[in-house]
């Protein structure tokens, strides 16, 4: 029966008919002893006779309507014109035929299951073939060829609506099906690609087994057509030092999995037109494009090319577009001798060979951070901007000084620019004399900063290390610029993610042989930061910023795309990186325990206070030197001194607002920010209860999260909901505020993996007995310590005296801060005098 007649009427019936009306013209040829279109008119007599019989059950000569059905049917299964066949309403035959296949394809499948296998050509000229198969369910191993299958009347019936249903789902099975029995069908090329490409797992879903070559896999031939890069060092570059603007002479060459390709075979190939060929005795699946594409640059760039490093770079990390063509992906740049192993080292950072840290360098660096100081001395040498985006706490400060330390040493002149966040200005000073003393550093801030290229020039000239912050930055754009930097370190370099900001404009307008970005949030809500970030380190990387959002934000942020969120790591891998104290090489580079001093400057209001609370206390020290008043006088002055330091709205004890008042309250926020946004949990100590009255209403303000505190005049029972909840829900608050004295013993705390002291208790066993909540048996995180200290006070001094004899701590400090009220006047002056750089310096900032 061809579908050309009554098309209408045999569409509609396709979902149920046999396979005659599916498969083409078997009827005509067919004997009528096992013709298909005999085994139809059987079955549909039989059914015809259900179907229209009344529902009275009685039997009754056939009747018109009946015979007219028959007549139909006859008409579809003998030669005859599509004129002839009368419109009848057919559908009254739909649901018995729906049960006539049913019990077929249960009866067949029960037994055997329709099977499909591809068959490559024998030559390479030959068709492919696509044999139908009975497998045998009780011996899967064996398997029936269709025309053995075809002679089993038993099977017959069963196999035809399986055919069937095949050919619905593949429709080029119908023309193995107009023969007198089926067979196989044959394929060309391009067929047999579309087979295995698409069809055979059209047809595995609909629940046929296929069986294909082993060559093919779900992503196509194991065997494909790439390209290699071949970089050799010119006799220039190899005598020279290597950078992004050295010329490499470079060539190309095409590959069949490990196998090169000569010119001839690529010739070969373009010659053929399937875009299946057998080489070397391994398939292959190339296009016709490919080749010729391919063909075409290797023709003319035969004796090589000459590239820069940069330009072989971004090949290989695939932010450059091979030349022959995207079709064929680039697999491997290999080079020779010195620009072989910078090549390597460049795509894994891990095979880099350990710089040895500076001569004059203090601190001792641990494994991990040796490595990332060797990493950015590594991208240093070669011209290129690097993110360490390590978690906080993880050293990132003392990497980047050992970096600069290093570039002293070795004879690099010219100064360094370091940008960071008005609270952290301080820390740098401090971390810059402790660990790296040869290091002369100046700061460009505040109404006596230099304002003309004279004098600071001047100034740099005399210094390795100039610090000035994001607001300066942006508001002496045009004299930062005048200078020729040395490099240009961002700490906290998220304060540059939004690249339309004047911030991070005037970071990219800077002038400098190296960049570096220090971030433990380089990617803080959507990957369009990362591109700010990238253009300052290595300008032109990663494309222009529409370029960027149409090749990456998009695919990755409104679609989720798998493969382009690994192409943008592959991309910026090589500049960044990332390192999480959950990481498990990490953990085995850390102690169990790290302690940080977070070093603070005081606002000008808090500087105020100061001064005043010392010059009171002046006059109440000489007038009763030994007796029990002038300690009370001392006391009374390191408590006033302290609360200072911690905020003025404690001190005066008003209800006054809080934000952008104490240096130390602004580090705070902006640590714990990111505690929490790293989804870690904090506990955070202060001896005073009325600190902790601010501290709670300002993070909860902030962060829009609850905040426990657990100060004494909270009952048992409350105490313990608090830490039950801490340590069990899901939803808990991410911060556990306590007061000292209320919370610094009988507590199980191990959910927080950071403790902060934001004030400090003189007693190192009275901090430790409080770190201890967190720092006991039962936890499984490395516990970050975060000790609070203001810079040029009473506290820096006092800090420094414990630390410098912290193995007689004990004895010395004794319990409290009485051991302080024994020394003399003079040394008490000392203790609590104003630094010169206690104070930050606001003005005209």
């Amino acid at each position: 029966v061809y579908l050309g007649r009554d098309r209408e009427r045999l569409e509609a019936l396709a979902g149920c008919m046999p396979p005659v009306f599916r498969a083409g013209s078997l009827v005509d040829k067919a004997p009528p002893e096992i013709g298909p279109g005999t085994l139809l008119r059987n079955y549909m007599d039989g059914l015809l006779d259900e179907a229209l019989r009344p529902d009275t059950g009685a039997t009754k000569p056939p009747s018109a309507k009946a015979n007219q059905h028959r007549h139909w049917i006859a008409g579809l299964s003998t030669p005859k014109d599509a004129t002839a066949i009368p419109t009848v309403d057919y559908t009254p035959m739909l649901p018995p035929l729906r049960n006539w296949k049913r019990p077929l394809a249960a009866q067949l499948e029960a037994s055997h299951r329709l099977c499909f296998q591809l068959v490559e050509p024998s030559d390479d000229d030959g068709p492919w073939l696509l044999s139908p198969l009975l497998q045998d369910m009780r011996d899967l191993s064996h398997y029936i060829d269709l025309g053995t299958a075809w002679k089993r009347k038993e099977l017959r019936s069963g196999l035809l609506v399986e055919l069937a249903h095949a050919a619905g789902v593949y429709p080029d099975l119908s023309k193995a099906l107009k023969g007198e029995v089926p067979d196989v069908l044959e394929l060309d090329g391009e067929q047999a690609l579309a087979f295995l490409s698409d069809w055979a797992a059209t047809l595995e879903q609909a629940g046929f087994r296929v069986l294909l070559p082993s060559w093919w896999t779900r992503t196509g031939t194991k065997q494909r057509m790439v390209a290699r890069g071949k970089a050799k060092a010119s006799s220039a570059a190899s005598r020279g030092i290597i950078n992004m603007d050295t010329l490499v002479d470079f060539s190309w060459e095409i590959a069949i999995g490990d196998h090169t390709l000569t010119l001839k075979e690529l010739r070969d190939l373009a010659r053929a037109k399937s875009p299946l060929m057998r080489i070397r005795g391994q398939w292959v699946h190339v296009s016709v494009d490919q080749i010729q594409q391919a063909l075409k640059y290797w023709e003319q760039n035969s004796k090589g090319t000459q590239l820069t490093l940069g330009e072989i770079m971004r090949l290989s990390i695939g932010l450059s577009e091979s030349p022959l063509g995207a079709d064929v992906p680039i697999t491997e740049i290999k080079g020779s001798g010195k620009l072989g192993s910078l090549l390597r080292n460049f795509s894994d950072a891990s095979k880099l060979k350990d710089i040895p840290p500076p001569s004059r360098f203090t601190a001792t660096l641990r494994p991990y951070q040796q490595r990332g100081y060797t990493w950015l001395r590594f991208l240093q040498n070669l011209g290129l901007g690097a993110c360490l985006a390590d978690d906080m706490g993880l050293g990132k400060t003392v990497q980047a000084l050992a970096m600069i330390q290093k570039d002293r040493e070795e004879g690099a002149s010219g100064p360094v620019l370091l940008v960071c966040p008005t609270s952290v200005m301080g820390n740098w000073q401090r971390e810059t004399e402790r660990f790296a003393p040869g290091l002369k550093l100046a700061i460009h801030h505040g109404p006596t900063r230099a304002k003309s290229a004279i004098t600071l020039k001047k100034l740099i000239r005399d210094n390795d290390i100039l610090i000035t912050t994001y607001p300066l930055l942006q508001r002496d754009q045009q004299l930062l610029t005048e200078v020729d930097w040395r490099g240009v370190v961002l700490d906290e370099a998220q304060y540059i993610k939004n690249h339309n900001t004047r911030q991070a404009k005037s970071a990219r307008s800077l002038t400098a042989n190296w960049r570096i970005a220090l971030s433990g949030t380089p990617v803080e809500n959507n990957v369009g930061e990362l591109w700010s970030i990238m253009e300052f380190l290595n300008p032109g990387m990663l494309g222009t910023q529409a370029a960027f959002d149409r090749n990456f934000i998009k695919p990755i942020q409104r679609e989720s795309n798998d493969y382009t969120v690994e192409k943008l790591r592959r991309a910026t891998g090589p500049f960044v990186l990332r390192r999480l104290k959950t990481d498990k090489s990490i953990i085995s580079d850390l102690p169990d325990k790290v302690d940080n001093v977070v070093y603070c400057q005081l606002t000008r209001e808090q500087g105020s206070l100061y001064a005043a609370a010392i010059a009171e206390a002046e006059e109440n020290l000489e007038s009763d030197e030994d007796g029990i008043k002038r300690k009370g006088v001392i006391l009374g002055l390191l408590s006033r001194l302290k609360q200072i330091c911690n905020h003025p709205a404690q001190f005066l004890g008003d209800a006054s607002t809080v934000e952008g008042r104490s240096g130390k309250l602004t580090r705070f926020g902006e640590m714990l920010e990111e505690v929490i946004h790293g989804g870690e949990h904090a506990l955070v100590f202060t001896q005073f209860t009325e600190m902790g009255d601010i501290l709670k209403p300002y993070i909860e303000e902030r962060f829009g999260r609850e905040v426990f505190f657990l100060k004494g005049a909270v009952s048992r029972k409350q105490r313990d909901e608090m830490v039950r909840r801490f340590q069990e829900d899901a939803d808990a608050p991410p911060v556990f505020l306590l007061s000292l004295r209320a919370g610094g013993t009988g507590l199980n705390l191990t959910r927080a993996s950071h403790v902060f002291h934001f004030d400090r208790w003189w007693n190192p066993a009275v901090e430790n007995q409080a770190t201890d909540r967190a720092f006991r048996i039962g936890q499984t995180r490395n516990v970050q310590v975060h000790k609070f200290v203001c810079m040029g006070t009473l506290e820096e001094r006092i800090d420094e005296m414990i630390t410098a004899k912290a193995e007689l701590a004990d004895k010395i400090v004794g319990s409290g801060e009485g051991w302080i009220t024994e020394m003399s006047n003079t040394e008490i002056r000392k203790l609590v005098a104003l630094g010169k750089d206690a104070v930050l310096d606001n003005g005209g900032a």
